[in-house]
């Protein structure tokens, strides 16, 4: 049958950034591909976690530190899941024969009563689903199913041609996990598609943020074609981290490991050319862990790497499996044109020594 889920990493398997615990704001912080987005007073972590439904596998953990009693109308948290917009041509969004889709997850908490998930299709004219589900045992796993038609609510926004979805690398549609909403954003209708932007939850949703003792797990999340669910999609660890690696690439640096060989471009400036597993998405931003350094070949001394920028072999490049780094040493570099390795120059292994490249919808 192929692959049928249209999510990445929905069994928690792969957590690049590193398993957590971890106080999250708005972004990516532990399992990949799973977004946080929060704008309100409370706190919480994150983390990947052995919970799990069926005794074997990870979920995706959330646990309030700071309680927000009282969300404000302009407050929200939410997690949610980009799909990369070139992956959903075969839905027909758009046309009259706009396939319905089926959303199935696993999900535990402490807290019980109504929680909602939204859809959001972001090419185009933009439009909302939100569909509630109910959380009915406390600190028990209960599978999900919902069933998202594209004339829910009687509407024909999917179907119109403002429904299409463009076929390229941007976003074309959000899976987002409510958690809490205030007013300004919770007025949508329950399974209906809307124009209005603000429908991100009905009314009806909890405020998960409002004790210290709240937790929220999920896993085993999958969208598929169709109005039934089918057994969740198992992939290999290296399959499913390889697709991850086409948004995120981090490259940890143990002591003495080289990342990437370059050369001295002048006094104290070095370039480097560092390949990539899989091609990325998009042009990556570059980020670095402490104790990265560049080993060069007058006495095999080492200096300090710092500010690195990342540059293009090509820029008509629309997917990059090489990157061109350049860095600034914090003294003088061997002369113009000498070698140079990216690498790490500590005592322990365990240092945060590494290069993340990031390329996320």
């Amino acid at each position: 049958t192929g692959r049928r889920n249209l999510i990445i990493n929905g069994a928690m398997q792969v957590a690049q950034r590193g398993v957590g615990p971890t106080a999250i704001g708005t972004g990516y912080y532990t399992v990949d591909r799973f977004k946080t987005q929060k704008n309100n007073d409370g706190a919480f972590t994150s983390e990947q976690s052995t919970d799990h439904p069926n005794g074997a596998g990870n979920s995706l953990k959330l646990a309030v530190t700071t309680a927000d009693t009282s969300v404000a109308a302009d407050q929200y948290l939410y997690m949610s899941h980009f799909i990369e917009a070139q992956n959903l041509q075969h839905l027909l969004y758009g046309t009259s024969s706009a396939k319905s889709l089926t959303l199935s997850f696993w999900v535990k908490s402490n807290k019980t009563g109504t929680y909602s998930f939204v859809i959001r299709k972001l090419d185009s004219t933009k439009y909302h689903l939100v569909h509630e589900y109910t959380i009915d045992s406390a600190d028990t796993w209960e599978k999900k199913i919902i069933t998202i038609s594209p004339t829910a609510g009687s509407t024909s926004f999917i179907t119109a041609s403002a429904g299409a979805i463009a076929n390229d690398n941007g976003r074309g549609l959000e899976i987002g996990f409510n958690l809490a909403w205030g007013s300004t954003y919770n007025g949508a209708t329950n399974n209906a598609w809307s124009s209005n932007t603000n429908h991100y939850a009905t009314s009806n949703q909890v405020n998960w943020m409002d004790s210290t003792s709240n937790n929220f797990y999920l896993t085993e999340v999958q969208l598929e074609v169709g109005e039934n669910a089918s057994d969740f999609e198992h992939r290999s660890f290296g399959e499913e981290l390889a697709l991850c690696q086409r948004y995120h690439y981090r490259r940890d640096i143990t002591i003495y490991d080289v990342a990437a060989m370059g050369h001295v471009l002048s006094t104290n400036r070095g370039a480097y050319l560092l390949h990539t597993p899989t091609a990325m998405r998009a042009k990556p931003s570059i980020s670095q862990g402490s104790n990265v350094h560049c080993w060069y070949s007058s006495g095999g001394a080492v200096a300090s790497q710092s500010n690195l920028v990342a540059i293009y072999m090509d820029n008509d490049t629309t997917e990059f499996n090489q990157v061109y780094i350049m860095a600034d040493a914090n003294s003088s570099l061997a002369s113009i044109g000498h070698p140079l390795a990216l690498t790490s120059y500590h005592s322990s292994g365990t240092a945060d020594s590494h290069v993340s490249l990031d390329a996320e919808l």
